[in-house]
């Protein structure tokens, strides 16, 4: 119980030297007990989740119900399970993705915290500016993709032909709703690592003000090759968020430009030397 509660401390796995190095067997160790402190988490919720799945199901097939309401009696579709065995894997899937869905914040945390030691000091500064935006941003675009899916499943499901119904198979349902959430979750991501590299000195704002038409012309062929329904509703609701993004990554990354040079104007004026008058 001891070492099952010390798996959650705050404090390192492994002592680190006086030269602030750890030995590559203490980094495998402190490796092994962050990922045993996340699977840990990941089992409990997972656990949880096999008690709510009524609630699991019925945020899962809420999209797919909103798009069947669109339709009205025009198209005649319905949900199936394919196999005898299709019914638990669905729920077993769902409580899985819950899980990780709400491990989230641990097992990103013991990442970073594995990563950090070997950062320098401004490096640990972006790192902390990332998960403080990163986190935000991902769950934004969840949302965002989540209120776009029942749009495109009405898209979709609405080419079927008259006399004929659609059978929509849970796994292949579930598998779509997973990848189009991820997608627009990454997506919203792509403008703060731009960010990052100009924080680190390798992208900037000018180059983004230079390629500006291009980027704009690249998201929207990124939404449409990315976008798992293919269709043009949930391609053009993705690219307009990510290019309301871009500029404002523009924006800062020229105010974060200027800054530096300031800096470096400031620095190379001598002590005893009066600053230029603008």
């Amino acid at each position: 119980m001891r070492r099952l509660i010390g798996l959650f401390s705050v404090k390192p796995l492994h002592p680190v030297g006086d030269d602030g190095r750890m030995a590559l067997t203490d980094h495998f160790r402190e490796l092994r007990g962050r990922l045993m402190r996340s699977v840990v988490v990941i089992i409990v919720l997972f656990a949880v989740g096999l008690f709510f799945t009524d609630q699991l199901i019925a945020i899962v097939m809420d999209p797919y119900n909103q798009a069947r309401i669109a339709l009205g009696e025009k198209v005649v579709t319905r949900p199936i399970f394919n196999g005898v065995g299709g019914p638990l894997l669905g729920l077993m899937k769902m409580a899985a993705a819950a899980a990780l869905i709400g491990a989230a914040p641990v097992w990103l945390y013991q990442i970073w915290r594995f990563i950090i030691p070997a950062l320098h000091k401004h490096e640990k500064r972006w790192t902390q500016v990332f998960l403080s935006l990163a986190g935000p941003l991902f769950l934004g675009g969840i949302a965002l993709g989540y209120y776009v899916l029942p749009k495109g499943l009405t898209v979709l499901i609405g080419f079927t032909q008259k006399n004929f119904e659609t059978l929509v198979e849970f796994d292949d349902y579930f598998s779509f709703l997973v990848k189009m959430l991820l997608v627009f979750g990454i997506s919203l991501e792509i403008p703060l690592f731009a960010v990052l590299l100009n924080l680190m000195g390798v992208l900037p704002g000018r180059v983004m003000a230079q390629y500006r038409p291009w980027i704009m012309v690249g998201t929207f062929v990124f939404a449409a090759i990315a976008t798992p329904s293919t269709d043009a509703i949930s391609m053009t609701l993705l690219a307009i968020p990510m290019l309301v993004l871009f500029l404002l990554s523009e924006v800062a990354m020229r105010t974060l430009d200027r800054l530096r040079a300031s800096r470096k104007e400031a620095a190379a004026i001598p002590v005893d030397q009066a600053s230029p008058l603008p």
